[in-house]
This record gives C-alpha cells, structure tokens and sequence, in this order.
C-alpha cells in the first residue's frame, strides 16, 4: 500500500487504508465518530466508505449543504450545535467525507471544537485529494472572500481512494486539474506535459505525484513564510475572480479550477512583463487550459470589482497584493508587487 508520511499524518492510497482507520478508532479509543458529508457525498460516497469502515462506536451523520456558498461560519455553527446536542466530547473524532469544502469547513470545526478534536480527511474530489486535504489548511470563507477565517491543523491521516472520482462530474474533475497544472508549472513541468500532450490522459495517475509535491512544499515550509507560497501561482488573481463570480447573482459561478486556471493564464502573462517569462511559455499555458475550460470572458465593466476582491486577498501585507510570479517552468519569484494597470492589461490578454 502506498503512503506518503506528511509530518505528523500519513497520507494512504489503496482500500487498505480503511483498514488502518478502523484501528485508529479503536486504539484511540474515540467516543463518537461524526461524518460530515453534504447530499451529494452522502448519496454517491457515503455507500462506498460504510462498508469499509469496521467500527462498533456510535457513528452520526452530519450532513450540511453543498458548495462554496455554504463554507462560512453559519455552517460551522450549524454543525458545532448539531456534535453538541449528538453529545459530541474532547474524544470524539470528525471524518471529513467529500470535496474540498467539507476538508477545509469540517477541519476548521474539529480545530475549534472543545479547543481541538481529532479529524481524519477522507477526500472524494480531484480537488480535495491534491490540494484540500493535504497540508493542515482549515478554514471558511468570509463572505465572499476566499478563506479569511482558519487556522493551521493536521489530520490524523488522510485516506486518498481515486474510486471515489467515479462519483463526480467531468467539471470537477477539470477542476482539480488546475491545481495539477500548477503544481508542474512551479514545481514539477513532467506533470503539465503529461496533462497537454495526453488528452486522454487518466488523470488519476497523477494524484500521487501531486500530493508528493505539496508534501514536499509544505514539510519545508508548513506556515507558509516562504516556499509554500507558490502553491499560490494563479490563485492571488484567481481568488478573486472566484469571489466576483460567487457574489454576481447574475452570472454563473465558476469552479475553484476554473477562476484559478484564468489566474494562472493572467499571472503568466504578468510574469512575461515584469519577469521576462518566454513569451512562447505564456502562450502554451493559454492553449493547454483554453484546451480544457470552457472560456469566460471578463467583462470590463467587471475589472474594478475583480480589483476590489483583490485587495482583500489574505496574502496582503500592508495594503500591498503580492503575487507569485515565474522566471520559467519551475523558476518562480515569489512576494512579486504587480502595477494595477498591468493586473488590467493580463485579463484583457486572458479575453483574446
């Protein structure tokens, strides 16, 4: 069985690993398992985990609402109340069933409740296994506004089991490739051109390699101070267009992957201008993930309200934006100040 140890958790691939998780329950001995899922998980995964979860503790379900809309902190005290009247201790453990909104959401509430329960992540989009489940980011949004409330807290091991992908749309797969794509711009290019010149590519033969890089970024720096930062590429811009989309009630919200994947396209070209990026670079990018997304075009009427979110993205400091930028694949410049006029200039390349 493969496993990739992550500091203090272990990430587990394969169905062994329930396995291990059933003996985590029994030798710590929990009082109450709690599972969060949302509709989806708890019509299309739920099925496929209970069968491999040997337990004779109390299990609850707790099912909150799907979708970015609903990471906030109204839900987190939804389910803060829901463990407390379930009878929820200090010993009780939480099993995050689902996609990145229940990782990050039910990680924040197992952080918080009592001063610090137990969690265990077991993630069941594309999204959540290379990115939310992994690294100890917990938190909800403020809002609009990307992750503003959190803090930094480890499971006790994350179960990675791609069956689960058989559960979730093309468009959440697609999703999750962005964070792939980022991870092979910055860090590990085989991976982006695994993804451009493989269109049928099983895309699951990717995750591990993934969650090694993250792993490896954040062992190195896990509170974000310096290399961390560029698993950020693409996201500075990125977030904020997700935020602007999630709050127009007139358009259609866009998916994590699809804001962030227009960031990457955005802030390559901001790294051609202000960092010499080959120009030739920034237009491969644009073409694998005009290749993959459908395109969104940035209305200009709407660029001062993108800028607004911006100013608000978690990673400013002093009132200034920062972004990571690249020199070239796998060259990356990070703490980078961009001119708002050159912020303008990237979505209107992104349009062309």
């Amino acid at each position: 069985m493969k496993t990739i140890q992550a500091g203090t958790y272990n990430v587990h691939f394969q169905h062994k690993a329930y396995k291990l998780l059933s003996n985590l329950v029994e030798d710590n001995n929990y009082s109450t398992v709690f599972i969060l899922v949302d509709e989806n998980t708890l019509e299309h995964c739920y099925p496929k985990f209970i069968p491999n979860f040997a337990t004779e503790k109390r299990i609850e379900v707790i099912e909150i609402e799907s979708g970015e809309i609903n990471k906030n902190i109204e839900t987190c005290i939804h389910v803060w109340n829901t463990i407390t009247e379930l009878g929820g201790d200090r010993k009780s453990l939480i099993i995050t069933l689902g996609g990145g909104v229940i990782t990050d959401l039910g990680g924040f509430v197992a952080s918080c409740f009592k001063r610090g329960i137990d969690f265990v992540n077991i993630p069941t989009t594309l999204l959540s296994m290379v990115d939310a489940s992994v690294g100890g980011k917990t938190g909800v949004d403020l809002g609009v506004l990307k992750n503003q409330i959190g803090l930094f807290a480890n499971p006790k091991m994350v179960i990675v089991d791609s069956d689960y992908l058989t559960t979730v749309t093309e468009r959440e797969i697609k999703s999750g490739t962005a964070e792939i794509i980022k991870y092979g711009l910055t860090y590990d290019t085989d991976l982006f051109y695994e993804i451009k010149n493989n269109k049928n590519l099983k895309i699951s033969n990717l995750i591990h390699r993934s969650i090694e890089i993250k792993n490896e970024v954040v062992l190195q720096d896990p509170k974000e101070q310096n290399l961390r930062k560029i698993l950020n590429f693409g996201h500075t811009l990125g977030h904020a267009i997700e935020s602007f989309y999630l709050e127009a009630i007139d358009k259609e919200n866009l998916t994590h992957g699809e804001a962030i994947a227009i960031g990457m396209v955005c802030e390559s070209f901001m790294s051609y201008k202000l960092l010499g990026f080959p120009a030739e670079k920034v237009n491969e990018i644009k073409e694998v993930i005009s290749s993959i997304y459908k395109r969104t075009h940035l209305l200009k009427e709407d660029f001062s309200d993108i800028m607004e979110l911006l100013k608000h993205d978690k990673k400013n400091i002093n009132g200034q934006v920062n972004f990571v930028l690249l020199n070239d694949y796998e060259d990356y410049k990070i703490d980078c100040k961009v001119p708002e006029k050159l912020i303008l200039e990237s979505m209107e390349f992104y349009n062309e």
